[in-house]
């Protein structure tokens, strides 16, 4: 079983950067793609990025060209650099494999785009 904690949200204003961390428990190597996901008030839980264990990422596009996902597999995390935030982005971040499992999600970290 794997368990995964997200760190680094904040509070940034528009145009500003925060790389977010989602720390696993156990091993992720054998997790074949890890994914971001965030869930902003009132609205559903979403996908954000993806990235396989071979390095291929994929990602929404609301994030494209300014979010860079990225997994060190020999330390067990997944990271998430975010640069040009927008207001929108407001949100709070989880980090699962995908497809996501129900067990795996976590107490997700909150990040707040507003001048």
């Amino acid at each position: 079983q794997v368990q995964l904690v997200e760190s680094g949200g904040g509070l940034v204003q528009p145009g500003g950067s925060l790389r977010l961390a989602c720390a696993a428990s156990g091993s992720i190597f054998s997790i074949l793609i890890m994914g971001w996901y965030r869930q902003a008030p009132g609205k559903q839980r979403e996908w954000v990025a993806s990235a396989s264990r071979g390095g291929t990422t994929n990602y929404a596009d609301s994030v494209k060209g300014r979010f860079t996902i990225s997994r060190d597999n020999a330390k067990n995390i997944v990271y998430l650099q975010m640069n040009g935030l927008k207001t929108e982005d407001t949100a709070v971040y989880f980090c699962n494999t995908y497809p996501a499992k129900t067990a795996y999600w976590g107490q997700g970290t909150q990040v707040t785009v507003a001048s």
